[in-house]
């Protein structure tokens, strides 16, 4: 008997969405950089959504403004390397993936930054085993991610760079500079093929953890990726991901209630700006982040409770829980500050009535 093979929880961005690619590149007429699956034009057509010729709709990846994202393709397409910086939330991981699959196909190899990252990860390690065995040889090198992709001429990831030890970091100068990852143990080294480029992540909040050097700063072009500038831009944001996600977790299709998820969004907004949307009344804000990507949380995790048990329509009371465990990380300080915004900014407000009376009960 066959045993069935089980579906991934979260597929590589060029499966999920190889129908687009497929199609993007089948009406491609545009001139392609060396190794690059598609065009930067249809690379960004695939970041920000359209529909082709033939009346396939691309879905948007990234919603703000298209400029940024112009840049990011264009300085892929040059010798400099790409840095996209943002406060937690602003799509940085989920840019530089689509951006990996739609140039590369392949947006895997990735370098994942931490305090314990060492230079093996960015440069190459050994297989000891072998190493001992057979002594210093090609066989007992083991490529980093980095170098794979200078071998295939292919986009590596690097994310939370700042995270990543200065020492560790600098191991990049020459790979960034020279487009060379010298191998001196065995007297030689590997030379990037054209297509090969990186893009790195960086968050705003860790700034100072461990700067990047002036030499590195200047082998990279920056990005920096704001918060969605309106209410509405977020609320789609919000939305669509929660879509996605529902989708892949294997709930039912029942359309999230959009006056609950913009309740959501407009918390955090205000929270986060430290200001009620119409600018009257200004606020004390949390010391979490409140990103785009904790509402997406909020909401599907209320969706999940009201499909499993509810009645499948996300209410108040379903996201209460989630939200305010997302405002309060300090639980003293956060406290106060949100019980404080719950009867300045929300209990009098028209139509927010259960959703006060359910953040109430949760505080």
């Amino acid at each position: 008997m066959t045993t069935p093979t089980p579906e991934v929880l979260r597929g590589h961005a060029e499966h999920v969405y190889a129908h687009e690619l497929s199609a993007l590149a089948a009406h491609d007429a545009h001139p392609r950089p060396p190794m690059w699956k598609l065009s930067p034009r249809a690379v960004l057509t695939y970041l920000l959504g359209g529909r082709l010729p033939d009346g396939t709709e691309i879905s948007p990846k990234y919603v703000g403004e298209r400029r940024l994202m112009e840049v990011a393709v264009a300085t892929l397409a040059t010798d400099r390397a790409l840095l996209l910086i943002g406060v937690p939330g602003t799509a940085k991981s989920w840019v530089s993936e689509h951006l990996a699959a739609a140039i590369s196909g392949d947006s895997t190899l990735l370098v994942q930054g931490t305090a314990g990252t060492d230079e093996g990860a960015i440069r190459y390690g050994w297989n000891y085993a072998r190493l001992l065995a057979e002594g210093l040889s090609e066989g007992a090198l083991v490529e980093s991610p980095v170098m794979f992709a200078m071998r295939e001429g292919k986009i590596a990831r690097i994310e939370e760079l700042t995270r990543v030890q200065s020492d560790v970091q600098d191991a990049l100068i020459t790979v960034l500079s020279e487009k060379t990852l010298p191998i001196p143990e065995l007297r030689t080294e590997v030379q990037a093929v054209r297509g090969f480029n990186i893009i790195a992540t960086a968050n705003n909040r860790d700034k100072g953890v461990n700067e990047l050097s002036s030499a590195l700063k200047r082998r990279f072009n920056t990005v920096v990726l704001p918060v969605p500038d309106s209410l509405e831009d977020e609320l789609s944001i919000v939305t669509r991901r929660v879509e996605q996600l529902g989708r892949s977790l294997g709930l039912p299709a029942v359309p999230p209630a959009l006056e609950e998820v913009r309740r959501v969004v407009t918390v955090f907004r205000e929270l986060r700006a430290g200001l009620t949307e119409d600018g009257k009344t200004k606020l004390k804000s949390p010391s979490g982040s409140l990103s785009t990507a904790e509402a997406i949380s909020v909401v599907n995790q209320g969706l999940t409770l009201s499909v499993h048990f509810g009645d499948g329509t996300l209410r108040a009371r379903d996201v209460a829980s989630s939200l305010v465990g997302a405002v309060i990380k300090d639980p003293v300080q956060d406290r106060a500050v949100w019980n404080e915004y719950l009867e300045i900014a929300i209990k009098k407000r028209d139509g927010w009535k259960e959703f006060y009376a359910a953040c109430r009960e949760e505080s």
